[in-house]
């Protein structure tokens, strides 16, 4: 643009410019993988396709261990048990932080909300917190620390759950259910049986002489409180089958003195009526309840 010394009414304006644009030569297209090999593939079919097989191979395994060893089921729920209590391993943390006199008591709501909610709070506010365009852990001293620290504290808490729980079982003598079925497991592995007590692996024990008048004195007994009215167990074990395991003389002395965590339970029958002639023949008709006939 230039301008010349006349007056503001004689001025005149020249515009002088150049605006050429570069022609275009259509739709252009991207480089595909192709244009950098041994970094980058086609997602559909190539990487997808791998990533099914990897997913199969992973499923068939899972359906092979499923179907070869059935998951183990626990024993029957037993209310009057007694038990030491014990979350799942990945709770074991949080578990031995509640023992804490700051977490627990008069202080469960400090414990429960505040301080799992400061730290679940700074866990969401981290990426705003945290705005440095810094990747590598070693740069980020802070939030680094915070990490450690909380592994760290992790695996302490987890650790100390766990010992306190073996030293409660050495006191109390108690062994956990899940070690009285690896037990069970390999004394059957011994013995050529299947290791896992999953449904349908063994044929259900039939009543002998369901009608038989014993019947009745087991359920006037009030044997069916702990051993149930079809004699498959409540709180108790199952009585079927019981003759493949006592004889008529140790069925008769188990009413009269107990058995483990069984208390006598003779003088329990004759309080609710049951003669002594009853009771012989109850131990004569438990006798015969045996797997096979």
């Amino acid at each position: 643009m230039a301008h010349g010394h006349k007056s503001d009414d004689q001025e005149k304006i020249i515009f002088v410019g150049d605006s050429r644009v570069r022609k275009g030569a259509g739709f252009i297209t991207p480089p595909d993988y192709t244009a950098y090999p041994g970094k980058s593939e086609a997602f559909i079919p190539n990487f997808l396709l791998k990533e099914w097989m990897v997913g199969v191979v992973v499923l068939v395994g899972i359906l092979v261990l499923t179907i070869s060893e059935p998951a183990p089921l626990g024993y029957p729920a037993n209310p009057s048990a007694s038990v030491i209590p014990m979350p799942d391993w990945y709770f074991l943390f949080l578990y031995q932080y509640l023992k804490y006199p700051y977490a627990s008591g008069d202080y469960v709501l400090l414990g429960v909300l505040g301080v799992s909610g400061v730290a679940f709070g700074a866990l969401l506010l981290a990426p705003f917190l945290d705005t440095g365009k810094e990747r590598r852990f070693y740069k980020r001293p802070i939030a680094s620390s915070l990490m450690i620290l909380s592994v760290m504290a992790v695996f302490y808490l987890t650790n100390v759950a766990w010992t306190h729980y073996e030293h409660e079982l050495e006191a109390s003598g108690k062994k956990p259910e899940h070690i009285q079925r690896e037990e069970e497991a390999l004394e059957k592995h011994a013995q050529g049986l299947p290791t896992s007590n999953a449904p349908g692996q063994k044929e259900e024990v039939a009543i002998v002489e369901k009608d038989d008048p014993a019947m009745e004195t087991f359920k006037k007994a009030g044997c069916i409180g702990c051993h149930a009215a079809d004699m498959k167990g409540a709180t108790g074990p199952s009585l079927r089958g019981v003759g493949d395991k006592h004889s008529q003389e140790e069925i008769l002395t188990i009413i009269k003195e107990g058995y483990n965590a069984m208390q006598p339970q003779y003088n329990n029958a004759i309080a609710q009526g049951v003669t002594d002639e009853e009771i012989t023949h109850l131990t004569e008709w438990l006798a015969k309840q045996k797997a096979e006939q």
